[in-house]
């Protein structure tokens, strides 16, 4: 489950978090597909990424091209916001 109501560098690092469980259960699934307790581990971070993803875009803009939504933006004022990278947190880029 996501935690609600994260600051910028937490939802960032929950991101992070979920990405890195979806990249892992991809790639063991691609060895082991009839591995349903994996199928379903996987499909379950698949969804809370996408709601990290969609929350982080609705609060900061987006991250993926996905995730950005034109009706949302004024004149893609969103480039204009520090990059993911950009932003200080401790053990990040």
């Amino acid at each position: 489950m996501m935690p609600q109501m994260l600051s910028r560098e937490k939802l960032l690092a929950w991101i992070d978090q979920v990405s890195f469980a979806v990249v892992e259960m991809n790639l063991y699934l691609d060895t082991h597909p009839e591995d349903e307790d994996a199928l379903a581990f996987f499909r379950e971070k698949v969804e809370l990424r996408k709601e990290a993803l969609k929350q982080y875009a609705e609060q900061y803009g987006p991250l993926t091209i996905d995730t950005a939504n034109d009706r949302m933006s004024r004149s893609f004022e969103w480039v204009m916001q520090p990059w993911p990278w950009e932003v200080n947190r401790k053990g990040g880029c």
